[in-house]
């Protein structure tokens, strides 16, 4: 199943997220065969708040259990984190640009 993680920077992480990024990235691309997609969430002003995923997982648990070893989850960047099951029940014809 498709767990999609919802996350929330702490206030003032903006040094730390770009400290910590390159092993954020190196983490995720792990998974990279799994992940439906991901990427920052930003303000109004295009400034980063957070991060969305959408991974592949056997389970509930699974899906915990990598976000615990996820950098930006080590380094206390988050403030507020969800994880919920997800089905996509529709074609996605926006937002995604074409692979290069």
């Amino acid at each position: 199943m498709i767990y999609i993680f919802h996350m929330i920077d702490k206030p003032n992480q903006a040094a730390l997220r770009q400290q910590m990024r390159p092993e954020h990235k190196a983490y995720l691309a792990q998974m990279s065969d799994r992940i439906a997609f991901a990427g920052p969430l930003t303000d109004e002003q295009g400034q980063m708040v957070g991060s969305l995923l959408a991974i592949d997982f056997e389970s509930r648990d699974d899906a915990q259990q990598w976000l615990n070893q996820e950098p930006f989850t080590q380094a206390g960047i988050y403030g507020e984190v969800r994880i919920d099951g997800f089905m996509n029940l529709w074609p996605q014809k926006m937002g995604f640009p074409p692979q290069k």
